[in-house]
């Protein structure tokens, strides 16, 4: 069995086929911060407040994000959750015992806390708290084959609506006991990663993240980013891996045949082409949203991911935005044949790299655009066209 090495001290070893490749990471994003930002899981008060100006002045494309938000089902204050004690979630959640109805509850605690910061309304506080109280008071664990790729949908979208719930309205009174649930129900499935696919591991890594940050578990903390940053490494491929990409954390994957069948056939590899890019683009923006979304919540808690990611993260989005926008797709990629549908996850991403550290990301850029306003998945990715478009804080 191949194994990675993390080296949590100026540098971090990764194992590639056949040479270790060493990379820089700055001191800052080693390790949990001495103190926590909250609200500080993808969003941050400054974020907040920049959105808030911006819908309340009516400009675009927030004023619009937000009306698309506000029009969905998750903003209803007539929405009466459904918790289970068991969650019981087979492949591609069949059979769907609470499956649909967790994810979409924690996605309306959410946007319901969005609601709140921008409209003042009180009312979407306590249909906020509401909802998570509901799940808190039942929810005791998730079972069958899609047990923990569930648990990391949840698990990465209710500590976004519990952070800004606790910190900007803070009347909560059960909030110990949601505490208590993302403790003992989440994270230790969440902390311990899967790496079958990309998209599993690292949204079982972002959860572990937004998780620690809201308990602030440094211990935790720590050990999610380790498992994330190696997942991450894995999952993208970029030419200073060498001629294929990195072996995935802590997997039975040790041969170039078996890396190979992991990539879904593909064998000769792109900057940007992704572990999953040769399944379909449902599942790889999944990963690549995952990235995007832990590397922000890093910035906000001061240890920056982004410049270690950044390569990755522009090289996937922009090789897969080509073929999004329109361009043949040539043989050498998944044999001329890929199914797209990379779906509402590019705004984050494109902010950090694009608006904030001056890449150029002509086809990025197209896709987003286009896409405006980016609603939600359904899963776990949510109104991030409102969040983060042009964001500078």
């Amino acid at each position: 069995m191949r194994w990675r090495s993390i080296l949590l001290t100026a540098v971090v070893t990764l194992a590639a086929a056949a040479v270790p490749v060493t990379v820089d990471v700055p001191v800052s994003a080693q390790a949990a911060p001495a103190t926590f930002t909250h609200p500080g899981v993808l969003v941050s008060r400054g974020q907040l407040d920049f959105v808030k100006a911006k819908v309340q002045a009516g400009e675009q494309p927030w004023r619009n994000a937000y009306n698309q938000m506000m029009g969905s089902r998750y903003a209803s204050l007539s929405r009466v959750p459904a918790p289970r004690a068991t969650v019981e979630c087979g492949p591609t959640s069949n059979p769907n015992y609470g499956c649909t109805d967790e994810r979409e509850d924690a996605i309306a605690a959410y946007t319901d806390a969005l609601a709140w910061y921008i409209t003042g309304n009180s009312a979407y506080a306590q249909k906020s708290i509401a909802l998570m109280d509901a799940w808190s008071a039942t929810i005791q664990r998730h079972t069958n084959s899609n047990a923990p790729l569930q648990t990391g949908w949840a698990g990465s979208v209710w500590p976004r609506a519990a952070e800004i719930i606790r910190y900007t309205y803070g009347n909560w009174p059960n909030q110990a006991r949601f505490a208590t649930m993302l403790r003992t129900v989440y994270l230790p499935v969440v902390i311990a990663g899967d790496s079958r696919t990309s998209n599993w591991d690292l949204t079982l890594a972002e959860a572990a993240i937004g998780i620690s940050i809201f308990l602030e578990d440094r211990t935790s903390y720590d050990r999610a980013l380790a498992r994330f940053r190696a997942a991450a490494a894995a999952s993208i491929y970029i030419t200073a891996d060498g001629v294929r990409p990195l072996y995935p954390p802590a997997t039975s994957v040790d041969t170039p045949a078996e890396l190979v069948s992991r990539w879904h056939g593909q064998a000769t590899y792109t900057d940007g082409h992704a572990q999953e890019t040769c399944r379909d683009w449902v599942h790889t923006g999944y990963s690549i949203s995952a990235i995007s979304h832990v590397a922000e919540t890093t910035r906000i808690q001061g240890g920056d991911l982004y410049p270690e990611l950044a390569d990755r993260l522009r090289h996937a989005l922009g090789f897969h935005t080509k073929y999004e926008n329109g361009t043949a797709v040539p043989s050498s990629v998944c044999g001329g044949s890929v199914v797209l549908g990379l779906g509402p996850i590019t705004e984050v991403g494109f902010n950090a790299l694009h608006n904030r550290m001056g890449i150029g990301m002509a086809n990025t850029q197209s896709y987003t655009e286009r896409k405006r306003p980016q609603g939600t998945n359904n899963l776990f990715v949510a109104w991030e066209t409102l969040t983060h478009a042009n964001n500078p804080a």
